[in-house]
């Protein structure tokens, strides 16, 4: 089985390249700027962390439901197909992330809009019966942090980068890969949150599109001889 170290830096490196300029990046660099940020940043932080665990235990189950010879086979196969993904990706995009980012304000300002016409309805004639059947989970956490966890949450699945943690963990030492991609998770969610959408607004998805998919033809490569020598 492959080392944890090589499984730490090929999850960290992945999984920075695949979320700096991220819809849940721009999501968090926003939600950051209207909510108190440490909120923002738990919610943000355990919706990446639950993922990342979760798309690391498909990863590992998977050898044992089909031979680890056609995991290693797929597994190349995403890294590729992620990579010309991605480069196609950076050469049809701007410069800047200024219209990714302007597309995530605009899907979460309706979100809130309607968010706040059901509140404001539901809070005419409010008893305190009323108080005592609010939804289970607002008893326990913040909205906030349960708006900030659900839109990472929902927006990191099926996505690219959860795909491609789910090929690593396969292929990969599985503590590994999760302690790399928590890390990048982190840093990442933390710059958002912090830099807010002044930062966000600097970033160019050209660069980071090319970036992530030359990592990954890379990684397919590597992939790829590994198979050949084994």
């Amino acid at each position: 089985m492959s080392s944890v170290l090589q499984g730490f830096t090929k999850s960290l490196a992945m999984t920075f390249v695949s979320e700096i300029g991220d819809k849940t990046f721009f999501a968090a660099a926003i939600l950051a700027m209207r909510y108190p940020r440490r909120l923002v940043l738990a919610g943000c932080l355990s919706a990446l962390i639950v993922m990342t665990i979760l798309s690391a235990t498909l990863g590992w189950a998977a050898p044992n439901l089909i031979s680890r010879k056609w995991t290693h086979h797929i597994t190349t196969l995403l890294f590729f197909g992620f990579g010309l993904w991605s480069l196609w990706d950076g050469f049809k995009q701007g410069g800047g992330g200024s219209e990714e980012l302007a597309e995530v304000e605009a899907e979460l300002d309706a979100d809130l809009k309607a968010t706040g016409k059901t509140t404001k309805d539901s809070s005419k004639g409010e008893d305190e019966s009323k108080k005592q059947k609010r939804p289970f989970l607002t008893q326990f956490f913040s909205p906030i942090f349960l708006k900030a966890f659900s839109i990472n949450f929902f927006g990191e699945w099926g996505d690219k980068s959860q795909l491609a943690t789910i090929g690593l963990a396969a292929d990969e030492n599985p503590l590994g890969v999760v302690l790399g991609g928590v890390v990048a998770q982190f840093l990442c969610t933390t710059a958002a949150v912090i830099g807010g959408k002044s930062l966000a607004s600097q970033i160019s998805e050209r660069i980071v599109a090319l970036s992530g998919g030359m990592l990954f033809i890379i990684f397919g490569i590597q992939s790829y001889l590994t198979s050949i020598e084994a």
